[in-house]
């Protein structure tokens, strides 16, 4: 999701300023993306630009509605379904794989220095969650918002836990990706057979048909 498809969705409801909709943007996310005046007027041209919503001027304030195109725009978008894409590089899990090949009792020092900070994130989430349900105003969505991060920061607690398992029964050799008939040193691309006879280069070739020749 981005600034535009949250705007369109709230020009759904009904004409809007530029700045209720910053105020409105702010309360429908729980507080989570707060926005600043500027983006809200720029992602607007934008839209006015592409014929997705109008403006109407008037004692100098800007009052914003939304086309036909803009709620076609809208419905394609609520329609959408994630796709199966790569999943977006995860810094907890490249830390982790990074840590791999210096052994297995440093990959494990990481990974629990990981796991305290993520047990002090969540408990500050929770904590953060029961604050923000004292504001009935903004209650529900910001519950809905701790949910989701709590439920992730969990996930990954769950994951460090089967890390750490796997880590610990695995073998020296697959810690460091290496094939279990490798040994250290091992070309993984070797050369030629060196009983194997030579071929001959093109400039040798040469120079033996000039001696004949001559």
């Amino acid at each position: 999701m981005s600034v535009r498809e949250g705007l369109l969705s709230l020009l759904e409801e009904g004409p809007s300023y530029g700045f209720q909709l910053k105020t409105r943007f702010e309360a429908a996310t729980g507080g989570t993306w707060p926005l600043n005046v500027g983006q809200v007027y720029t992602t607007l041209d934008r839209l006015e630009r592409d014929g997705l919503v109008t403006m109407d001027e008037s004692d100098g304030q800007k009052l914003y509605r939304l086309t036909d195109a803009g709620r076609d725009e809208l419905q394609t978008w609520w329609e959408e379904v994630p796709g199966d894409d790569p999943p977006p590089r995860d810094v907890l899990l490249i830390k982790l794989l990074l840590a791999l090949p210096f052994g297995r009792d440093h990959a494990l020092d990481v990974l629990s220095r990981q796991r305290t900070a993520l047990v002090q994130v969540l408990q500050a989430r929770r904590r953060a969650a029961a604050e923000s349900a004292s504001d009935p105003a903004h209650a529900f969505a910001a519950g809905l918002v701790a949910d989701a991060v709590m439920m992730r920061t969990e996930a990954d607690l769950r994951w460090l836990d089967r890390c750490e398992a796997r880590i610990a029964a695995a073998t020296a050799a697959e810690l460091l990706g290496t094939p279990p008939d490798a040994g250290p040193g091992t070309d993984p691309h070797p050369s030629a057979d060196p009983s194997a006879p030579r071929s001959t280069s093109r400039r040798t070739r040469a120079a033996r048909t000039r001696r004949n020749r001559t």
